[in-house]
This record gives structure tokens, C-alpha cells and sequence, in this order.
């Protein structure tokens, strides 16, 4: 078998070599927002598994966890099937009774910004707890230690707030508040994997953070994400909460490690019940599987190339774009070196055009464009009876709901293509001018 496996992976190489894709034409050729960057090794590495059939968590999860702990120099990482899931397990976490009077109970606040994806915020109102909405500065599209500082009331207990964009936010400054009220602080790192504030990685500041493996993200398995933490208390209680909710700690397939499987009493059970199906949460089964973590030790020494990449066409685009008319264009946040999800642009007030004109000249060009996801998330059919409540003005965020956009700076992009986006924006607007 050994040598039918070798020669079906050796053929699978040469399929990728001979899968080239047709040279850039501009206007044609999609210039895509986002999306995978995948080698012969990746290929190589979802076959193998397949071959194998590891089609559920195994060997490989493990190993891609415990890589991954270690880029980020933190003690636990527990994969699951998405970043919108790890955002869910992380919040979650706050609330287990484990941690007592630490806990986090219905009606508790946690501060959050407006403009963003939506899965940094349900979670809180999933536990049934308090969205508390800041608002952002345009330009960074991050919010300020001073607008968190001022959201603070009475019953706010822990502060989740994603790095815009890949750019941070002076998460330094957020954990140094956190720790002075004895709050908990989540970054949601999923769209900045590699970015550093202050030379340190954002995703390590946190009591948790987490990491999505989405094809747009930083690195992908197609689908899946991450907690990751330094805190073992939260990471069993990640764990608890990914794995059913059960309170065992063995792998699957594996028995008794603890040697304590028939010696226990928990909660209204009888002595001895078996350990394997005593649940101390109420869980969910949000594990990933072997494929996905197969592609993801593939891709995760890759995350430094990726970001370069990132780096270098956020780069093309800023300074091929300056000093255009009408547009406000993406700043790093001070102190930063960030890991670009993509390039944002604004258009100003007053311009003699729309921002639903220059995405339609762009969509045109086969440029292709996304909203600052959300904008204001509190404007939405979803939250509209909800409850939550807003710290200071929302002015910002209603302006990203208006003018904003982001268009790719992800690695699959060319130089040739980077120029198309610049040549395409440009002469709109100068047109227009």
C-alpha cells in the first residue's frame, strides 16, 4: 500500500503543477477583496489525510494546536470548526460557573465597538449579557482607550473588541484598564494573525483570543478557527464548552488517563457514574476536524510570507493612492505594525461623487469591493429590539455605514493587479474632479 500512496502523491504534485492559471488581463481578470493561498504541499497534505481517513479531530488537530500555542508564545489552543465559533467559545468561557464569582451573569455588559462583523458582538447577546457600543476613528477604524474608559458603568464586566482590519487596536492601553477594574478582556484577533502592537503579537494581550481560518483570513483549512490564552482555567473551560460540555478531559478514543473514569461523584449523579459522560457545561460540539488541521500545518508556517505580502500590497496601494482628492485613506494605528486584511478607503464629504459610485466603477473593472462588514451594527433588522446600550456619539460609525469600503491586499495579489486597483480608483475620481 505504502508505495501506491506515494506514487498517488506524486501524481497529486504534478496535477497542481499543471493547474497554472491564465495571465492577468486588467478589467477581466478578477482582482478578488480576499482569498486562499494554497501550494502543492497543501494539496499534498488534504490527500494524505483523506487517504488515511482521518475525517474527525485526531492526531493532526493536536499537532496544529500545539503549533500554534507556540507562535503565539501562549500555553493552550483549542482549534474549532469556524472564528465565529471561537468568538462564541471565548465569551462563553466568562460565564461558566467555574470561575465563581468571577463569572459574568445575565444583564452584565461588555463594551464592543458598533462598526464590525456581527459575530463579535452576538455572542454577548447569545449568553445574555449587555452590548455596550463604542464608537471608532476613521482613518485606524479603531476605537480609543478613552472611549472604553467612558463606556464603563456599574455592571460592565469584560471589554471584546476585533482588530480592524488587521490593525490594531492600542490593546496595550484595553488590557491595562481591564486588569485595573478587574475585567476580562477578548481579542478578537481573527482578522490580524501576525500583526504586532508594540512589537508584541496582538492575540497575546487578552485573557483569550481568537483566530479564524477562513479562506479570506491570514492563513485557512477552508473553514475553522481558534481560542487561544496563557490562562489554564479559561483554556479547560474553552475545552469543556467545545467538547459537549462534558467535564472529561480524554481525547477521543482514549479511556481512562486520569485512572479516575468509575471513582468519581459529581453534581445529583451516583458514585462511579462514568466520567467520559459527566457534563459540567451546557456545551456545543464545535470541534474541527484532521483534513482541515492537515491544510493548517501546511499553511501556518507560511503566516510571516503571508503577512510580507499583505504588508507589501497594503503598501503599493497607500502610496499609489496619496494624495487623491475626495478620499480618506487608511492609517496604522501609532506604535503598530499591522498585518493588513485589507485596504480601506472613505469617501469625504462634499465629494462630487458617491461611494456607491465608485464601487459600481470598480465592480466595473473587475475590481471587486466590501463594506466595512456591518458598518453600524445597531442600524440592523437583528438588533433593533435588542437590548444594548451606547457610550457617546455613533457619528463615525454611521459614516462607515455611508462612505466606507475595503478592497484585497491579500498575498494572491499581483503587483500587475495592485496597479490595476490604483489605475481603476484613480481615474474615477480624477474624472470626477
Amino acid at each position: 500500500m505504502g508505495y501506491i500512496k506515494s506514487d498517488i502523491l506524486e501524481l497529486v504534485r504534478k496535477y497542481h503543477q499543471e493547474d497554472v492559471t491564465s495571465g492577468f488581463v486588467p478589467g477581466v481578470t478578477p482582482v478578488a477583496a480576499s482569498g486562499a493561498v494554497l501550494d502543492e504541499d497543501d494539496r499534498v497534505a488534504l490527500v494524505t489525510a483523506a487517504l488515511d481517513l482521518r475525517i474527525a479531530a485526531g492526531t493532526s488537530s493536536r499537532r496544529f494546536e500545539r503549533a500554534l500555542a507556540k507562535y503565539f508564545g501562549l500555553r493552550k489552543a483549542h482549534l474549532t470548526n469556524s472564528g465565529s465559533s471561537a468568538n462564541l467559545l471565548a465569551l462563553s468561557a466568562l460565564t461558566s460557573p467555574q470561575l465563581e464569582d468571577l463569572r459574568l451573569v445575565p444583564g452584565d455588559e461588555v463594551v464592543t465597538v458598533a462598526a464590525g462583523f456581527p459575530t463579535t458582538v452576538n455572542p454577548i447577546i447569545q449568553n445574555g449579557l449587555v452590548p455596550v457600543f463604542v464608537d471608532v476613528e476613521l482613518g485606524t477604524y479603531n476605537t480609543s482607550p478613552e472611549r472604553i474608559e467612558e463606556a464603563i458603568g456599574p455592571r460592565t464586566r469584560a471589554i471584546m473588541i476585533a482588530h480592524a482590519l488587521g490593525n490594531p487596536f492600542a490593546v496595550e492601553e484595553v488590557a491595562k484598564i481591564a486588569d485595573d477594574r478587574g475585567m476580562f478582556l477578548i481579542e478578537d484577533n481573527c482578522d490580524a494573525m501576525g500583526s504586532t502592537y508594540r512589537g508584541r503579537l496582538t492575540g497575546t494581550f487578552g485573557d483569550l483570543a481568537t483566530e479564524s481560518f477562513y479562506p479570506a483570513h491570514h492563513i485557512t483549512m477552508g473553514e475553522g478557527g481558534c481560542v487561544v490564552t496563557d490562562n489554564m482555567v479559561l483554556a479547560r473551560i474553552v475545552e469543556s464548552l467545545r467538547d459537549w460540555g462534558r467535564d472529561c478531559w480524554c481525547e477521543p478514543g482514549e479511556d481512562n488517563r486520569c485512572f479516575k473514569r468509575f471513582e468519581q461523584q459529581m453534581g445529583a449523579l451516583p458514585h462511579g457514574y462514568d466520567h467520559k459522560y459527566i457534563f459540567s457545561h451546557v456545551g456545543y460540539n464545535l470541534k474541527s476536524t484532521d483534513l482541515q488541521a492537515a491544510l493548517g500545518l501546511t499553511q501556518i508556517g507560511r503566516i510571516d510570507e503571508f503577512g510580507a505580502a499583505r504588508q507589501h500590497n497594503w503598501a503599493r496601494l497607500r502610496a499609489g493612492l496619496d494624495g487623491l482628492p475626495h478620499l480618506l485613506l487608511p492609517e496604522p494605528t501609532p506604535d503598530s505594525d499591522p498585518s493588513w486584511f485589507g485596504f480601506v478607503i472613505t469617501v469625504r464629504d462634499g465629494a462630487p461623487f458617491s461611494t456607491a459610485e465608485l464601487i459600481d466603477h470598480l465592480e466595473s473593472r473587475r475590481v471587486a469591493t466590501r463594506r466595512f462588514f456591518a458598518g453600524n451594527l445597531t442600524r440592523h433588522p437583528a438588533y433593533l429590539e435588542r437590548e444594548f446600550r451606547v457610550s457617546g456619539s455613533l457619528a463615525n460609525s454611521d459614516i462607515i455605514t455611508e462612505r466606507t469600503f475595503w478592497i484585497g491586499v491579500f498575498p494572491g495579489l499581483t503587483d500587475e493587479m495592485i496597479d490595476h486597483s490604483i489605475r481603476s480608483v484613480t481615474e474615477f475620481v480624477m474624472s470626477r474632479t
